[in-house]
């Protein structure tokens, strides 16, 4: 099953493309979360494909990109070499109408965010949150990756953390701890 978003005629132009394993509830309600986290870390135009997978099929994305064995809850694949203001704000050439304004336009593709429905269920009990707060974790976590956020370094990860427990109370009605 695959469900487009609704971009708005007036504002950002984010669309997120949703596909679903069936598992995930109310596909649209995800796009909604993922296009809020990305225009609220102030992306102006990009497409984001939010796809809900099974365990082979993330365990298999795992091993192929991750070198890691086994299923896992979310995996991000930006498109973009780096993703900036520069490139899914306003460009300077459409800001000065310069000859490459319609460039401007064109759609960043910002890259996938890869869930398991059926891991973010069983860590949901393990982390002692509903399976809706984690799965809305999961899709701010794998936004924020497709921005360039990390969590590999202890600085990284507290920066990462507070990003998402600032998304998570804009745009959730629960807030999710780390």
């Amino acid at each position: 099953m695959s469900e487009p978003a609704a971009t708005p005629s007036a504002g950002p132009h984010v669309a997120v493309h949703v596909s679903s394993d069936g598992h995930c509830g109310e596909p649209q309600r995800w796009a909604g979360l993922a296009r809020g986290a990305l225009v609220a870390r102030g992306v102006e135009r990009g497409h984001l494909d939010l796809s809900f997978v099974g365990r082979d099929e993330i365990a298999a994305l795992n091993t192929e990109h991750m070198d890691a064995d086994g299923p896992t809850d979310v995996l991000a694949f930006p498109l973009d070499a780096e993703i900036s203001a520069e490139t899914v704000g306003p460009s300077a050439a459409a800001e000065t109408g310069g000859p490459d304004a319609t460039d401007a336009e064109a759609p960043v593709l910002l890259g996938d965010v890869v869930i398991c429905s059926e891991v973010a269920h069983a860590n949901a009990h393990i982390h002692g949150r509903s399976t809706d707060d984690e799965l809305a974790l999961l899709v701010v976590h794998g936004v924020l990756h497709i921005l360039g956020m990390d969590h590999y370094d202890p600085a990284e990860r507290d920066q990462m953390q507070a990003a998402e427990r600032e998304l998570l109370a804009e745009l959730h009605e629960s807030v999710v701890g780390p």
